[in-house]
């Protein structure tokens, strides 16, 4: 499957953080958009809360200017972190008085978190879903009706 510089680059960072125990959702370098931007949390300053869909003053101006962060609009980071953030069964906007999930870490939880922003990731480039295996168990005249691509 082709893919998008981005998308590429997106992908490998998120799945050597998930690996590497370096992805955590309380944390702005090692949430998923914090991975992405090469663990660093500057975004943080584009909205007023974390997991917000809402630009603030600076996000807006950024978004304004065409600015992009490793390829992502403020608004696509934004909603990167939003769909992670509630995937991971926060409740959002991020706040120490709502719902979180009792181990955060927890390998599963992060799964269900990085499946959605993959997902996401794959739509913005039009890309198919990388995470969707469902097509490879379609069958017509009991034969598979896709081949298995392999690398």
């Amino acid at each position: 499957m082709k893919t998008t510089p981005r998308l590429e680059s997106a992908l490998k960072k998120l799945y050597t953080a998930f690996h590497n125990n370096t992805l955590n959702p309380e944390c702005c370098k090692q949430c998923a958009v914090g991975n992405i931007l090469d663990r660093k949390d500057s975004w943080k300053h584009l909205s007023d809360s974390h997991g917000d869909l809402e630009l603030n003053y600076l996000g807006k101006v950024h978004q304004g200017l065409g600015r992009k962060f490793n390829g992502y609009t403020p608004l696509e980071l934004l909603k990167i972190e939003h769909l992670f953030l509630n995937a991971c069964g926060y409740q959002l906007p991020l706040h120490y008085k709502n719902e979180k999930p009792k181990n955060p870490t927890d390998k599963a939880i992060l799964f269900n978190g990085l499946s959605e922003v993959i997902s996401y990731l794959c739509e913005l480039d039009g890309i198919s879903n990388v995470m969707d295996y469902k097509r490879l168990f379609e069958f017509e005249d009991n034969k598979p009706r896709h081949k298995l691509e392999t690398y």
